[in-house]
């Protein structure tokens, strides 16, 4: 009497059972899909924020670098600059010193003469004789003669006067042309120093410009590098992500637990299993 009672009951238990293997296999499914997703998401979002940080310090390391570049530039602009204006200003200075200087000297030979000069005339007047070296100075002293019986000696008085005044004006010629031969060597050596650490400035931050400009075209490779990979890795942590929504449905449990389902699945199966045994008991009875 109970034959179909005891049907139902086993085809109960055969179903249960079928769906604890279904289960069991797609736990072992879910595990492993869950497991190698989480693992996925966990290194590319590593990747992702390395990438990210190391191209953000090569976007700083390169601004820095873009400034420093900037600031040497000028500075190397503004020495050449000094440079160009040193040597205007040296070119300007020489040619009047050597101006002066050639004055200075013509000046000197000039007033030696007019020295010579006077003090022959007046040293031959003092002798009696007034300049009697060529044709015309003889007519000139004859006409001399017959106006005053008395040679001519000239303003004998005033001549020392005049002679020293010329030997004044001789010894300041004398002393410009020292003193501007002398400011011309050391405007010379200075410009010349100037111009030698300057030159050496120069060098020194032009090898700094050119170390800098390859630091910094390497950094923007770098940087340029790092973005496209930041790029594709994001890529590989959104397919990840949305891998893992797909999974979360039939994998991430939001109720009773796989162990709790098991051991409840594994009650109710041994319930049915005791049903039936007292069934067979009573058909035997």
């Amino acid at each position: 009497p109970f034959g179909k009672v005891k049907k139902m009951i086993k085809d109960l238990i055969v179903k249960l059972m079928e769906q604890a293997n279904a289960e069991a296999d797609q736990k072992g499914y879910c595990d492993a899909e869950l497991s190698a997703n989480k693992q996925t998401r966990t290194n590319k979002q590593t990747e992702v924020e390395e990438l990210s940080a190391g191209a953000d310090k090569a976007e700083s390391d390169i601004a820095t670098l873009s400034e420093e570049l900037s600031e040497l530039n000028n500075a190397a602009s503004e020495l050449r600059g000094q440079q160009a204006e040193a040597t205007k200003l040296r070119s300007e200075e020489h040619a009047r010193n050597t101006k002066t200087v050639a004055e200075a000297r013509a000046a000197q030979v000039a007033v030696e003469r007019a020295t010579k000069v006077l003090k022959d005339f007046y040293g031959n007047a003092q002798g009696g004789s007034a300049l009697l070296q060529s044709e015309d100075q003889e007519g000139l002293q004859q006409e001399m003669t017959q106006a005053s019986k008395e040679p001519y000696t000239g303003m004998q008085s005033a001549s020392g006067g005049v002679i020293g005044f010329l030997e004044v004006v001789l010894s300041d010629f004398a002393r410009l042309e020292t003193q501007t031969t002398s400011d011309e060597d050391t405007a010379a050596s200075e410009y010349k120093k100037f111009m030698d650490e300057s030159t050496q400035n120069i060098a020194v931050t032009d090898t700094a410009i050119r170390h800098k400009t390859e630091t910094r075209q390497q950094l923007m490779t770098k940087a340029a590098n790092m973005k496209k990979d930041l790029q594709y890795t994001q890529k590989e942590l959104d397919a990840a992500l949305a891998y893992y929504d797909k999974l979360k449905p039939q994998c991430v449990d939001n109720g009773l637990s796989y162990e709790e389902r098991v051991r409840m699945r594994e009650e109710e199966i041994q319930s049915l299993k005791e049903a039936l045994q007292v069934l067979d008991q009573q058909d035997l009875a």
